[in-house]
C-alpha cells in the first residue's frame, strides 16, 4: 500500500462514524448511524464513500499477530541499492513475516516491520531480508514493549470536534 493523499479530508460527520466504527468494530450500520447521530442511509453512503476513496484501511491491521504465533516485533533498517528498490519491495513482499514496509528519507531507505516466532526465526528471516538481491546493509531492532499502541481515536476525536 502507497501513503497517498485521501482526495478529501474527513469532516466531523464522517469523524463521529468512524469513532462508532472504532468504538464497536462489529456494529450494524444502524447501530453505528444511531452512535453519530445520523440516518442509516447517510451511514451507509458515507462509509462506502471513505472506503472508496482509501480513507478505510483492511481490517488486517486489527489481527494480533501474536495471536498467530508470532510474539516477536522487530524493525530492519535496510540501505537498498536505488535503482533497485522496486525490485527489493517486491521481494520483500513476498515475505509471509514482512508486515509493512516504508520508504524513508535519509540515510535509511527502509523500515521494514517484521514478526518472528522465536530468536532463531529472527535471525532466519533477517537473513532473507539481507539476502534480497539490491539490499546492502540491514540493522535489526527487537522491540521489547508496546509504549503506545497504534491508534487514530485522537485525530477522530480532534476533527469531530470533541478534543
Amino acid at each position: 500500500m502507497s501513503i497517498v493523499p485521501v482526495e478529501r479530508p474527513i469532516d466531523a460527520i464522517d469523524a463521529g462514524l468512524l469513532l462508532a466504527l472504532a468504538e464497536q468494530p462489529r456494529a450494524t450500520t444502524v447501530a453505528l448511524a444511531q452512535r453519530a447521530g445520523i440516518s442509516r442511509n447517510t451511514a451507509q453512503a458515507r462509509l462506502a464513500a471513505l472506503q472508496g476513496r482509501g480513507a478505510l484501511r483492511s481490517i488486517e491491521r486489527s489481527i494480533a499477530p501474536e495471536a498467530l504465533g508470532y510474539p516477536l516485533t522487530a524493525f530492519v533498517t535496510t540501505r537498498v541499492t536505488q535503482r533497485r528498490l522496486d525490485e527489493v519491495a517486491s521481494s520483500l513482499e513476498r515475505i509471509p513475516e514482512v508486515l509493512h514496509v516504508l520508504g524513508l528519507s535519509g540515510h535509511i531507505d527502509l523500515l521494514v516491520h517484521i514478526v518472528a516466532k522465536d530468536a532463531d526465526d529472527l535471525y532466519r528471516i533477517a537473513e532473507q531480508i539481507l539476502a534480497v538481491p539490491g539490499v546492502e546493509r540491514t540493522d535489526t531492532a527487537l522491540v521489547m514493549r508496546e509504549l503506545v499502541g497504534y491508534r487514530v481515536e485522537p485525530l477522530l476525536r480532534r476533527v469531530a470536534g470533541g478534543g
